[in-house]
């Protein structure tokens, strides 16, 4: 199925409104903040076609809808083709290694996610944001918290692997190390090293896309 613009805006509606509240979204709300000028009868019957082609996916049957991996993928690639660039202040004149750490330090504190920072010369890792990243609602859930564990565990041990000179976004089941369906992975990787955000799928990605892009345009 081809998705209408109308749809888009109500995916990405959907999405959005997920991102900030962590709970289902149902078409009363989505009608309610968003304002698409459509029936609340028209949202729910265009949810529901949404739902059958896999973008959305209803946890109840009196319960609102959650994105899938392939809803937050369209999400994310219309994110990708409206990048503008946000100011990201390091200190100046720091070595190599030193701002790959201020680096980390600074996504980490900005994005309130996981933060890694690599320096392949140097074979050293970096890693910020443990107290934050346990915050998330997400991790209520059991067992969760030791799988996100493990995620980073197996991405610092296969982090030559996913090296690539380019910023990639891995959502759900496109993540390349296991005990990762749950959470994405956005890297911005560069001649000398990489630099990812990693938290749960519902995680800020218009924000942590564009914090990589500029450390990215900075080293």
């Amino acid at each position: 199925m081809m998705i209408t613009d109308r749809q888009g805006e109500i995916l990405n509606g959907v999405v959005m409104e997920y991102i900030e509240r962590a709970m289902p979204v149902s078409s009363q709300l989505l009608e309610k903040k968003r304002k698409f000028g459509i029936s609340p009868a028209t949202v729910r019957n265009e949810m529901q076609k949404l739902t059958d082609e896999g973008y959305l996916f209803q946890p109840h049957t009196s319960a609102g809808r959650v994105p899938t991996d392939k809803g937050y993928r369209f999400f994310v690639d219309e994110l990708l083709e409206e990048l503008s660039p946000v100011e990201v202040r390091l200190p100046q004149d720091l070595w190599k290694s030193d701002f790959y750490r201020e680096a980390t330090k600074f996504l980490a504190e900005e994005s309130s996610e996981f933060a890694l920072g690599y320096l392949a010369g140097e074979k050293i890792v970096w890693k910020d944001g443990w107290g934050d990243i346990f915050e998330e609602p997400e991790f209520i859930q059991p067992g969760l918290a030791a799988s996100f564990a493990k995620m980073i565990d197996e991405l610092e041990e296969n982090i030559e692997e996913i090296f690539l000179p380019e910023v990639k976004i891995y959502i759900g089941k496109e993540n390349p190390v296991s005990e990762s369906e749950d959470f994405s992975i956005i890297t911005a990787g560069f001649s000398d090293g990489l630099f990812a955000i990693l938290g749960p799928k519902r995680m800020s990605y218009d924000k942590n896309i564009k914090l990589l892009y500029n450390i990215w345009q900075k080293i």
